[in-house]
């Protein structure tokens, strides 16, 4: 009789927390406080013109950028890092063909400096001479050599390259032999191991 009516609801304490209302534009842990860009405005800035607006300033950074390819290419080409390497010099089985090549004596090396002394020489010496025809006959048996030592190089060659990697890239062999035709000093890249260094 002295007790709670049924229909009387508990007190039930507030709390300032519970009650005061939520600034969302300034509470860090709400929301934004500004509305969703819809998909097209975000569409729209992320948008680039293809055709620059400032094309001098676009002409300047192009230059710029050519000309720091080249010089990382320069630098590759004397000290062998692959990666800037122009594409005629990449690859692992490249790399070993100018190894083995800059490590042996190849007569093709001489071969131009030996065109241009017979060149020289067939200045000096008066025409109808018999020295003439000895200077043009040696050279020919020089470059029968040149073309004797090309043949046996590529063939060693062949067989390393399929011994260390399985097989040989197309293309590999020629470049070999064209490396093997150029005096030592003007090769690019330039050599990376001493005479008698053989690759492993």
């Amino acid at each position: 009789m002295f007790g709670r009516k049924k229909d009387q609801a508990p007190d039930q304490q507030v709390t300032p927390a519970s009650t005061a209302p939520i600034n969302r534009s300034t509470d860090p842990q709400s929301a934004k406080g500004v509305p969703t860009p819809s998909r097209k405005a975000q569409e729209e800035a992320r948008k680039r013109p293809l055709v620059p607006t400032d094309r001098g300033a676009a002409k300047v950074a192009a230059r710029d950028a050519r000309r720091e390819e080249q010089a990382r290419m320069r630098r590759a080409l004397d000290t062998g890092e692959e990666r800037f390497l122009p594409a005629r010099d990449k690859g692992q089985q490249k790399r070993y063909a100018r190894d083995y090549v800059d490590a042996r004596f190849s007569l093709g090396e001489y071969v131009m400096f030996a065109a241009l002394a017979i060149v020289l020489l067939t200045v000096v010496i008066p025409p109808q001479n018999d020295a003439t025809l000895i200077l043009f006959a040696a050279f020919w048996v020089m470059v029968a050599g040149v073309a004797v030592d090309v043949w046996l190089m590529t063939r060693k060659l062949k067989r390393l390259l399929i011994a260390k990697f399985g097989s040989v890239d197309s293309g590999v062999i020629w470049y070999a032999s064209m490396r093997s035709m150029q005096f030592r000093r003007l090769r690019l890249p330039k050599p990376m191991v001493r005479r008698g260094e053989w690759p492993s």
